[in-house]
């Protein structure tokens, strides 16, 4: 399948890998059949010499099948690319199922509040439709700053979670983007003075 703007993935065929990826197979092919060849020949002659050569044979013939099974993978190698942001040109919004994401905590001096934070505004800021996106934070532990700590991010994200979509963020983790280089604009600077106000 070829590459398009409208095209949820795409298959490449490599062509190279293939060729070598037959003549390797063929060669331990040759080999299996040599050693199995090998196997026979020595118990016409020897008469079964023992247990060890027999667990030699089964073993063998074991890895062998394992080996020819895990062939198919080989014989005709491909890539493969998808494209979710082509997925609302083939789904409607109202298609789309509904997401449940639990995260859990349990202790804030090993947990730090701030990483269970910004692993919440990131999945509120998900590039999913908003009424079938819902969070929800287990505190084991029933840490009172936890909770004090994602009240504050409820507010936050009132306004993170339309700038990233507005200006379509692709690193939704407030402490990662924030901690890149960015164009300064107003609404950068807003965003970035609540951020202050909050972990002060």
């Amino acid at each position: 399948m070829e590459e398009s703007s409208s095209s949820l993935h795409s298959v490449k065929i490599m062509h190279g890998r293939k060729l070598l990826n037959r003549i390797f197979s063929s060669v331990y092919g040759f080999a299996i059949v040599a050693l199995f060849y090998h196997h026979l020949f020595t118990f016409t002659a020897l008469h079964l010499r023992g247990r060890l050569s027999i667990f030699m044979l089964i073993s063998d013939f074991i890895l062998a099948f394992m080996w020819f099974t895990s062939q198919s993978f080989f014989m005709n190698p491909v890539t493969r690319q998808q494209f979710p942001e082509n997925l609302k040109q083939w789904v409607d919004n109202k298609d789309f199922p509904a997401i449940d994401i639990f995260i859990c905590t349990a202790d804030p001096s090993k947990e730090p509040p701030l990483t269970t934070v910004n692993t919440v505004l990131s999945v509120l800021a998900y590039d999913y439709p908003t009424e079938k996106l819902s969070a929800y934070v287990s505190d084991d532990g029933g840490s009172k700053l936890i909770l004090f700590a994602l009240m504050e991010a409820a507010e936050f994200a009132r306004n993170w979670v339309p700038y990233c979509r507005e200006n379509k963020i692709e690193q939704r983790c407030p402490e990662e983007y924030f901690r890149r280089n960015h164009t300064i604009t107003s609404q950068f600077q807003i965003i970035e003075v609540i951020k202050s106000i909050m972990i002060n």
